[in-house]
């Protein structure tokens, strides 16, 4: 069985009305696809995890022709939306062929930033070689396929990337200026500057990287005892 990480970016820069909509606003992000079940006809249901204002959540989503049905909850600026929704051509099939080739994904999809500003879905796929190779020669053309890893399956073990290529150069451009030592020597500003983003991209950035490793922690780490409060 084979254990494979790819990336695959919309020609048009596009991936769904329903997404693309979160793409367009400054005030929402959409950092994974939690789950995702199609329903035939071009329908599916799926799970998105985003970050930002809700209330904007919600008004983008009224704003879709394409959301036929949503929800969405959070607080402290994330939130998930369940959305019933259409999508267009390209997406129909890239589930079709998932479909065919028995081809199972580990959830979530994650976004991830690509070159001139397009972002495209990171995902790690579980198959037989031949499988992979012909899902992978069957993508329809707008799609552009990236392989990140391929690997045998080793159970018991999470070998996904912690992090995206763009939140591994943040990450270690941040750890050589300093940004983690103690007293820390430079800040977000100074950090945006080199990466010529806002600095609050640069703090978003920072906190989605974090929580990712402490999570990986968590996942990895033997298993401990509770730790004695001190009374």
């Amino acid at each position: 069985m084979r254990d494979a990480t790819v990336t695959l970016t919309w020609a048009d820069g596009r991936i769904n009305s329903v997404d693309d909509s979160f793409a367009r606003s400054d005030e929402v992000s959409i950092e994974a696809i939690r789950h995702l079940n199609p329903a035939g006809d071009r329908r599916c249901a799926e799970l998105l995890e985003f970050r930002g204002d809700l209330d904007t959540a919600r008004r983008l989503l009224a704003d879709s022709p394409d959301a036929l049905e949503y929800d969405v909850a959070g607080e402290n600026g994330r939130g998930l939306a369940y959305v019933q929704c259409l999508i267009d051509g390209s997406a129909t099939d890239l589930l079709a062929i998932l479909r065919d080739y028995e081809i199972v994904v580990d959830w979530p999809i994650t976004y991830v930033d690509r070159d001139a500003g397009n972002r495209g879905l990171e995902i790690r796929v579980l198959g037989s070689d031949r499988a992979i190779q012909r899902a992978a020669a069957s993508l329809p053309a707008g799609i552009e396929f990236d392989l990140r890893r391929l690997s045998g399956f080793e159970f018991g073990t999470d070998r996904a990337p912690v992090l995206t290529d763009r939140q591994r150069q943040i990450f270690e451009l941040a750890h050589d200026e300093g940004y983690y030592a103690v007293p820390r020597e430079t800040t977000h500003r100074e950090l945006a500057d080199r990466l010529g983003i806002s600095p609050g991209t640069v703090g978003e950035h920072l906190q989605r990287i974090e929580v990712k490793l402490a999570r990986r922690y968590r996942h990895t780490s033997p298993e401990r005892q509770p730790a004695e409060v001190n009374r």
